[in-house]
C-alpha cells in the first residue's frame, strides 16, 4: 500500500520476489540524510497537495506496472523521496548474472531537475560510467555530456528511463566503449583487443561485487539476493571456468560451453591474458565458499576447489625445495670458492716465510 493507502499491484519474479515495493527501513540509504535539515524543502515530500509529491506518485505507478523483469525497485512509505534499485545484469555483456544496486533521492524541485544517483560500488570501479566512490556518470542524470535529446526533460523524462539506461547503455556488451575516445581513431582491431582486455576486468570485479552483495546485502533485498545466486551459482561457475579455459570470450557464455554471440566463436581457442586467469584463480574459490554458504548445490565445484588447492599446494612446495636446493647449491659453491681462496692466501703466506728464512741463513 503506498502514501496514499493505494494497494500496490505485486509484480513478482519466479522467485517470489517483488519487482516493485514499499517499505519501511532506510537505514543505510546512501541519502538517508538529504533533505533533512532544517532549511531544507523536506514538507514537498510530506504534503500531498505539493507538485513534488504528485510527480513521485506518478513515478511510482510506472514503476508499478512497467519494470522489466530484470529491475527490482523499492520505495520507502515514510521517505518518498528515496528509491533504491537492483538491477540484474543482462545475458551478452560481462555483467550476466551479477546484481547491482543504485540508491536514488528527488530533489526538492523535482521533475525541474532529475534524481541524484548513488551506485553502491564496494569501493570497486568496473565501468567506465560507474566510479568506485559511487558516482554515476549519465547523460540522462545531467552527469555527463549528451546531446539535448539525451539530457533531462522535466516534461517527458521518468525514473524508469534512468534505470532502462543503466541497464542498457552503461552496463552493455562492450563497457570499453563507453570511455570517450575508444574507438575513435583508426585501427580496429587492436581497440578491440582492448575491450576484451577490459571486459576480462569487468567480470572479474562483477564476481568479487556478487561476492560483497552476499555478504553485506543492502536492506530490503536480502531475500532477492540470496535467492538469485541460490539459482544462478552453477551458470556463474560454468562460466568461470569457460572464460579461464579460453572456450569462450567473457560474457558470452550461455550454458552449453557455447557462446550467445556470433561474434564469438567458440570452434577455437580464445586468448586469456594472465592477469585475468590470476585475478579467477583467487576469486573462483571465495565465489564457490559463498555460493555453498548460501544453499546452493554446486556438484564437482567444491571438489574442483579441493583440488586446485592441492596442486597449488603441491606446486608451492615443488618452487620452495627448487629454490632451496638453487640456495644449497649456491652455498656450497661459494664455500668451495672461498675455501680455494683461503688455501691459496695460506700457501702463499708459508712460502714468503720460507723464502725469507732462506734469505736470512745466506
Amino acid at each position: 500500500m503506498d502514501p496514499n493507502g493505494e494497494i500496490v499491484e505485486e509484480a513478482e519474479e519466479d522467485n517470489g520476489f517483488r519487482r516493485f515495493d514499499v517499505v519501511s527501513d532506510d537505514s543505510d540509504h546512501h541519502y538517508v540524510k538529504l533533505n533533512r535539515t532544517a532549511n531544507s524543502d523536506a514538507d514537498c515530500f510530506s504534503n500531498a497537495a505539493s507538485g513534488v509529491y504528485s510527480k513521485i506518485m506518478q513515478e511510482w505507478k510506472i514503476l508499478e506496472k512497467n519494470l522489466p523483469d530484470s529491475i527490482f525497485v523499492r520505495v520507502y512509505e515514510r521517505r518518498i523521496d528515496l528509491l533504491r534499485a537492483v538491477i540484474v545484469g543482462a545475458v551478452g555483456t560481462p555483467y550476466h548474472d551479477g546484481l547491482f544496486a543504485f540508491d536514488l533521492a528527488f530533489p526538492p524541485d523535482y521533475p525541474a531537475h532529475p534524481p541524484q544517483v548513488h551506485y553502491r560500488s564496494f569501493g570497486l570501479r568496473l565501468n567506465p560510467n560507474l566510479y568506485a566512490n559511487g558516482r554515476v556518470c549519465l547523460s540522462l542524470l545531467n552527469t555527463w555530456v549528451g546531446r539535448k535529446k539525451e539530457k533531462w526533460d522535466p516534461s517527458q523524462s521518468t525514473v524508469l528511463q534512468v534505470l532502462v539506461s543503466l541497464q542498457g547503455l552503461v552496463l552493455n556488451e562492450k563497457p570499453y566503449f563507453n570511455e570517450p575516445g575508444h574507438g575513435v581513431l583508426p585501427g580496429r582491431s587492436l581497440w578491440e583487443k582492448n575491450s576484451m582486455a577490459y571486459s576480462e576486468t569487468v567480470f572479474a570485479l562483477s564476481c568479487k561485487t556478487m561476492l560483497f552483495m552476499l555478504r553485506k546485502p543492502p536492506k530490503n533485498f536480502e531475500a532477492l539476493i540470496a535467492a538469485h545466486f541460490r539459482d544462478r551459482a552453477l551458470f556463474i561457475l560454468e562460466a568461470c571456468n569457460a572464460y579461464t579455459d579460453g572456450r569462450v570470450k567473457v560474457g558470452y557464455y550461455r550454458g552449453d560451453g557455447s557462446s550467445s554471440s556470433s561474434s564469438s566463436s567458440s570452434s577455437s581457442t580464445v586468448h586469456v591474458s594472465h592477469t585475468f586467469k590470476t585475478s579467477m584463480q583467487k576469486v573462483f574459490p571465495d565465489l564457490v565458499h559463498t555460493f555453498t554458504r548460501n544453499g546452493a548445490s554446486l556438484g564437482n565445484f567444491v571438489e574442483q576447489v579441493k583440488q586446485d588447492r592441492k596442486k597449488a599446494s603441491s606446486q608451492t612446495q615443488a618452487a620452495v625445495h627448487k629454490k632451496q636446493g638453487i640456495a644449497i647449491k649456491f652455498i656450497s659453491k661459494l664455500k668451495m670458492i672461498l675455501g680455494l681462496k683461503k688455501s691459496r692466501k695460506s700457501n702463499g703466506v708459508v712460502g714468503s716465510t720460507a723464502n725469507n728464512r732462506t734469505e736470512i741463513e745466506g
